[in-house]
């Protein structure tokens, strides 16, 4: 059942489907919520994982905080997170702003991460090659604020605000930054996903130990677009995190038979 929990002093909203399994964790995209995409990703997993997932602050029914919206913030949270509460390495599965994030703790704690899947994510802001425009709320995702987000309803529009500032000059990954990430990384977007293809396959190519999968006839949203092929996917990475012996490599050389 979700529930409030205090982590390091702020309220957090947080989920967790009790299971003997390895912990995995959920880290939803930006400006979104755990029970945007739970529905979808819990069902495949909490048989054989002890799956968590945490509303950050200023998202769901998480309060916002001062400088809660930025990258730095966010990883800072998770850590703080993996260390409280799921207390044990943990496999990340992390969408759009998760993923990024995700990245960012196998960098900094990768002593705290198994394994990551990162779903439409981009370690760089140069990835999302089109511009942000105003900021549009709907009469439907107003009304949903305004019940769920313990902030006050004017603050939707001032967090997209934030949010796209942040956005056009965050995060600032390196590509040799990226090649520290030493646990199994599955790079997983939609053939017409909203970060671009080269930005993409530059992630995958700099991971030591990534996989690559493009789902066809899907977007950023790719997870409500196809969950089951996309799913598919996940689960078959997770189940076998050895790093793949193929029969004709170009790029994985690493761990070849002669």
């Amino acid at each position: 059942m979700p529930e409030y929990i205090k982590l390091r002093s702020h309220n957090l909203y947080s989920y967790e489907w009790d299971n003997d399994g390895e912990a995995v964790v959920l880290l939803h995209g930006g400006l979104s919520k755990t029970s945007s995409w739970d529905y979808i990703m819990v069902p495949p997993l909490e048989d054989d994982f002890h799956v968590y997932a945490y509303d950050r602050t200023a998202h769901g029914f998480t309060g916002d905080q001062s400088g809660s919206l930025h990258f730095d913030f966010q990883t800072r949270e998770a850590i703080a997170y993996l260390e409280d509460v799921v207390k044990a390495p943990a496999h990340l599965i992390g969408w759009s702003d998760g993923g990024n994030i995700a990245l960012m703790v196998a960098i900094q704690r990768p002593d705290l991460v198994k394994s990551i899947v990162a779903i439409g994510a981009n370690f760089h802001f140069s990835g999302v090659p089109q511009p942000f425009g105003e900021p549009e709320i709907s009469p439907e995702d107003q009304a949903e604020y305004n019940l769920i987000s313990p902030d006050a309803p004017h603050t939707l529009l001032e967090k997209i605000t934030r949010m796209n500032v942040i956005w056009s000059s965050e995060p600032t990954l390196t590509v040799a930054e990226i090649a520290t990430i030493q646990c199994p990384v599955l790079v997983l977007a939609g053939d017409d996903d909203v970060i671009s293809h080269h930005h993409t396959i530059e992630l995958f190519e700099a991971l030591p130990l990534g996989q690559l999968a493009i789902i066809p006839g899907t977007s950023h949203f790719v997870m409500k677009e196809k969950p089951d092929l996309m799913n598919a996917v996940i689960m078959q990475f997770l189940e076998d995190l050895t790093y793949p012996v193929t029969k004709m490599y170009v790029r994985r050389t690493s761990n070849q038979p002669e």
